[in-house]
């Protein structure tokens, strides 16, 4: 007996499936495309799950010198409020959040929830004078979106405007092992090593995915790519219910499962992965400003990360050539600050840029056999 469909659906949905027809596609009969996703973070594991689940004629391998707790993304808050990418089209930023927020909506509402550490979070973005859109882009997705009341912009006494709405969080502390873990149940494979030279992949796998974050300026050439150092306080304060953040500067008190994340800072160009004991009471005082109840808050751990950052997010198609070899490789990365708002939506772009190039890698295989 054939399973209902409505539950298949719903099955597909919070499994992310991206609906691709390999039938479509001469891709080699018999034999597994070899995928090597670049870069172990909240990025690669994505678009690594991503692909084994909605392509099955792919085998896939993510290689990375660092996983988790080690990640960029282990330092971030991991709440989904997009900021704009200013060279990169407004709708495709809104599709990316969109598929994003859904998807993770859906897993919030699973028995996976818990231990993926996905779950709703409420509470006001303000300013001190009246951005010129009092609506952003993306005030249709979350949920419950509304102006603040004067009544509860009197908490803030320094700001004039603000919105409130419910978003949501993931708690990458165990978002990212989650994600390793289901990786892993997809039959993928995961390799802790450094990649040097991307030519190293070649013959060994068909397809290379570039999500290797700050690692595509050795690997890949691109200057345009540089660090923007974020330092975060995690505090013990069980009582903070609702995030606020700062719509016009870099501070914001985000409320997790176990920790309350404070923050932050933006150093553009800097490399170093120390705190900073300066940013620190920085991020303190502002914070404390916000929300007066911090002040004198036991702090558990100052965390630092590199923003992975560039012009526009890079998300194409290339072709390496080399001593009349070629090396297809699907580029994913300069996400910033903002991976977590668009992750799952940049995966399945990826995605489905992998499968247009089935019939190239076709064509390469079959060429190499001659």
């Amino acid at each position: 007996m054939d399973p209902d469909p409505g539950d298949k659906d719903e099955e597909d949905v919070l499994h992310g499936a991206v609906r691709m027809d390999s039938r479509k596609h001469n891709y080699r009969p018999g034999q597994k495309i070899r995928v090597a996703v670049i870069g172990g973070g909240l990025v690669g594991l994505s678009t690594a799950i991503c692909i084994t689940e909605s392509l099955p004629q792919c085998s896939v391998t993510v290689i990375s010198e660092k996983f988790s707790p080690n990640t960029t993304g282990d330092v971030a808050a991991g709440c989904l409020i997009p900021h704009p990418y200013p060279n990169t089209p407004l709708h495709q930023q809104e599709d990316w959040f969109k598929e994003t927020f859904d998807y993770l909506f859906k897993l919030a509402n699973s028995s996976e929830a818990g231990e993926a550490g996905i779950h709703l979070i409420s509470g006001w973005q303000i300013f001190k004078s009246a951005p010129k859109e009092t609506h952003p882009f993306w005030w249709q997705i979350v949920l419950g979106f509304r102006i603040m009341s004067d009544a509860e912009l009197a908490k803030f006494s320094s700001y004039t405007f603000g919105q409130a709405f419910t978003t949501l969080k993931c708690q990458a502390s165990q978002y990212l092992p989650w994600m390793e873990k289901r990786f892993k149940s997809n039959g993928g494979n995961l390799e802790s090593r450094k990649v040097n030279n991307v030519w190293d992949l070649h013959g060994t796998y068909d397809v290379v995915v570039n999500c290797s974050a700050l690692g595509s300026r050795d690997l890949f050439g691109d200057q345009s790519i540089y660090p923007v150092k974020g330092q975060v306080l995690e505090v013990n304060a069980p009582w903070i219910k609702h995030f606020i953040r700062d719509g016009h500067g870099n501070s914001y008190i985000y409320p997790g499962i176990s920790v309350v994340t404070l923050g932050g800072t933006r150093q553009m160009d800097d490399w170093s992965c120390l705190p900073n004991a300066q940013a620190t009471k920085g991020i303190l005082d502002r914070c404390c400003h916000l929300e007066p109840s911090l002040c004198g808050v036991s702090v558990i751990q100052e965390k630092v990360g590199l923003r992975p950052t560039r012009s526009a997010l890079r998300l194409e198609k290339d072709i390496l050539i080399k001593n009349g070899q070629q090396l297809l490789v699907i580029h994913n990365y300069g996400h910033g600050g903002g991976g977590f708002s668009i992750h799952w939506g940049t995966a399945k772009t990826a995605t489905q840029l992998l499968q247009e190039l089935f019939p190239l890698i076709h064509n390469i295989s079959m060429h190499s056999k001659l």
